[in-house]
């Protein structure tokens, strides 16, 4: 029996891949067991009851830096992703332009924070052991690898690879080849059904404040003229040019062709057309129609609460 694959499967596959980005920090911190029973021995405990892990730099600035940068670092790749499994991100391939020269830039500062750590690595450690606010006591230089060791233990890696497409026209029991079809067909529905859930909460979100910045805010009443004083919103260039960004995006990445995103995406492409931050800032007249437009777009798209 010859075992159909799930077209949602195949759109995946035709138009996107996996990526991966895997940061390695060096964690610095030991567990220490002669502390551990100074504790509990202290505290009447069982020596099981409770470890000690000393955090070896302290929290120094440096270090501190790369491990919130590897964070930085995930949460824009979520940004720029969608979920497919615990090790691996869904990434359009028409992103992958732009995916590739932001990855770089990210990788050139992971790279320029770990060398400011390693450099200063050496003189960190003697701070540890003989400054007030270091490690005290507790120092022992056993606990600290030479610097040559960190040099791998600090990496930032990017790996992509083909939504998996495996031959499934094989001949096997028709009970099987059902089963087989079912599952991959409900686990592909779901991402599908996911990623699309994903792409209309970053649309409407983006429409949403880029209507909320269009708007204006009343600040009170002029004493002299008796009018109500208004404030304009802010305008982020970056909101306008993430809107333009989608557009480009989901323009090539609508995986059930659903014709209502598709008809908010061409309709926001028109709205912003020829428009910029600036524009905004500078003119009253295309601030409204921006507004005005965007706001039509969210209340056809079924977008609620848009302001």
């Amino acid at each position: 029996m010859e075992l159909q694959k799930p077209k949602h499967l195949i759109s995946l596959a035709s138009s996107a891949v996996l990526v991966c980005v895997d940061i390695n920090v060096w964690s610095a911190t030991k567990q220490d067991r002669s502390i551990s029973n100074e504790v509990t021995t202290a505290k009447n405990a069982d020596r099981n009851a409770g470890r000690y892990v000393k955090h070896l730099l302290a929290d120094h600035p440096k270090h501190k830096a790369l491990a919130n940068y590897r964070q930085t670092v995930y949460n824009w790749l979520q940004r720029r992703t969608y979920a497919w499994n615990k090790g691996s991100s869904l990434l359009p391939s028409v992103d992958m332009p732009v995916f590739k020269r932001e990855y770089a830039d990210h990788e050139a500062k992971f790279s320029l924070l770990k060398a400011e750590f390693l450099s200063d690595y050496d003189s960190i450690v003697s701070n540890m052991a003989f400054n007030a606010g270091g490690m005290g006591d507790m120092f022992n230089r056993a606990d600290y690898p030479p610097k040559e060791q960190l040099e791998h233990r600090f990496d930032m890696k990017l790996f992509v690879s083909e939504v998996p497409m495996n031959d499934w026209r094989c001949s096997i029991a028709s009970d099987i080849a059902d089963d087989l079809f079912d599952t991959y067909s409900k686990q592909a529905e779901e991402i599908v059904a996911h990623v699309m859930v994903e792409q209309q909460s970053r649309f409407i979100e983006v429409m949403q404040s880029i209507s909320h910045c269009c708007g204006v805010d009343e600040t009170g009443v002029d004493d002299n003229t008796g009018e109500t004083k208004i404030k304009k919103r802010k305008i982020y260039d970056s909101t306008i040019a993430k809107a333009k960004e989608m557009c480009e995006t989901f323009k090539a990445f609508n995986l059930t062709d659903d014709p209502a995103l598709e008809e908010a995406r061409a309709s926001l492409e028109v709205a912003l057309a020829g428009v910029d931050a600036e524009l905004i800032r500078d003119s009253d007249a295309v601030r409204s129609n921006v507004k005005e437009d965007v706001d039509t777009i969210l209340h056809k798209f079924g977008a609620f609460n848009c302001v």
